[in-house]
Formats: structure tokens, C-alpha cells, sequence
């Protein structure tokens, strides 16, 4: 493996329960109370995918325009007055697969203007050689082309990335695409599904570094005899 692939939202940073308090303030602002369970509905999918998830649970029952100014305005205030909410083990695993060698990328549903703003307040996104979002594909997670895009903007074939991901649309995504899925849970806990396709299953960032430094050592002691 020499390759690794991080979702953003949920994986690297605790953006969605931020979005569970924006979508709350707004679905009250509209008139439909609070919406934020919405979040866990539409987790991995891009912004054409996740208006169809609000058509078919709203219909013509609410606004989808004064939906988004209200969430808009809710994470702009938030974000002027917060850092991005930073997931621990992230730099740890950063720094430890940048020493090791590995490639590095983002597969994110989220707009490439909010994915990029989030790397650089993080002080992250120098480590990343390719970015691929939401807005720059086709088809949405669980459908494998971010995956299969990153592989290719990498060089890389799928089989030797990792995909570190928290949601069951990014691990079916990852898993379609060849990838071998790594799963960091958020809001939504995994099921039967996500433990039989993911390699590992953990609570933090820091223990995927721990997993991926045993691995290497592992090795390294195999090459040893």
C-alpha cells in the first residue's frame, strides 16, 4: 500500500456536527423545524445528491434557496469566530505517513472552495498532491468515480490506497473502487456491511497510525529473517 486517501467531513475534521446546528437553525429559520438529523441522510453525498435526499423527505414543503442562505449565513458566523474543528490523531497521522513515503490525497463530497478553505485553516493542505470534490464529479458517493478519480490524478492503482473513511457511502464508494477502506466512525456507527469491507475499524486517527506503523513493522521484521 503507498498510497492513502482521507474523506474530510467527519474523518479529518468535526464538521458534521457543525452542519447538524447549521441545518437546525436554518430548517427553523424556513419553517420546517429543526433539520439537522438530515445530516446523517445525506452523510457522503455531494450537493446534487443530497437537495434529491431533501426533495423526497420535504417534497415542496420547504425552500431549497433560503435553505442554503440560512446555512450559509449559520457556518459563516460560525467559522469567523472558530477554528475548524480539528479530529485528534490528524496531524500525528499526517506527519507519520509523510515520513514513511506514502501519496496523499482528499476525496471529499464537499465543494472544492469549502474543502480547500478547511485544509488551509487546518494548516493541512500542503500535504495533500490531489484534491478531488464533490463539485468536480459526476456521480456522488456510493458510486466509486471521487475514488477512482484520485487514484488516477495519483497514479496510483486503487488496490495499493488506503481510503480513511466514517460514513457508509465513502466505505461502499472506496470499496467499489477498488480501494481498501479504513473506517473512522463519526455520527453514524458502522454496521454489518462496513465491518466486512473495511480493513480496520477505529476510534481516532491515532489509532489508524498505530495500525498503519504495526503494519510496517511488521513487515520490517518479516524482511528482517
Amino acid at each position: 500500500m503507498r498510497a492513502v486517501i482521507f474523506d474530510m467531513d467527519g474523518l479529518m475534521f468535526d464538521t458534521e456536527r457543525v452542519f447538524v446546528a447549521a441545518w437546525d437553525y436554518a430548517g427553523e429559520k424556513i419553517g420546517i423545524g429543526r433539520a439537522g438529523y438530515m445530516t446523517l441522510k445525506t452523510l457522503g453525498l455531494n450537493r446534487k445528491e443530497s437537495l434529491e435526499v431533501w426533495r423526497q423527505e420535504f417534497g415542496d414543503g420547504y425552500d431549497p434557496e433560503a435553505l442554503r442562505i440560512y446555512t450559509k449565513q449559520y457556518l459563516a458566523d460560525y467559522y469567523e469566530n472558530n477554528r475548524v474543528p480539528v479530529k485528534r490523531g490528524l496531524y500525528v497521522l499526517l506527519d507519520y505517513l509523510r515520513e514513511k513515503g506514502y501519496r496523499l490525497a482528499v476525496a471529499s463530497s464537499s465543494p472544492r472552495w469549502e474543502v480547500e478553505q478547511h485544509l488551509r485553516d487546518a494548516g493541512v493542505f500542503e500535504y495533500f498532491e490531489v484534491v478531488v470534490c464533490g463539485d468536480m464529479i459526476e456521480r456522488s458517493k456510493p458510486e466509486p468515480d471521487i475514488y477512482l478519480a484520485a487514484c488516477e490524478q495519483l497514479g496510483m492503482p486503487p488496490r495499493e490506497c488506503y481510503a480513511l473513511e466514517d460514513s457508509r457511502n465513502g466505505l461502499i464508494s472506496a470499496h467499489r473502487a477498488g480501494c481498501m477502506p479504513i473506517m473512522v466512525p463519526d455520527l453514524w456507527q458502522p454496521d454489518e456491511e462496513a465491518r466486512q469491507i473495511s480493513a480496520g475499524i477505529f476510534e481516532d486517527l491515532e489509532k489508524v497510525k498505530e495500525y498503519l506503523e504495526g503494519l510496517e513493522n511488521y513487515r520490517a521484521a518479516k524482511r528482517s529473517f
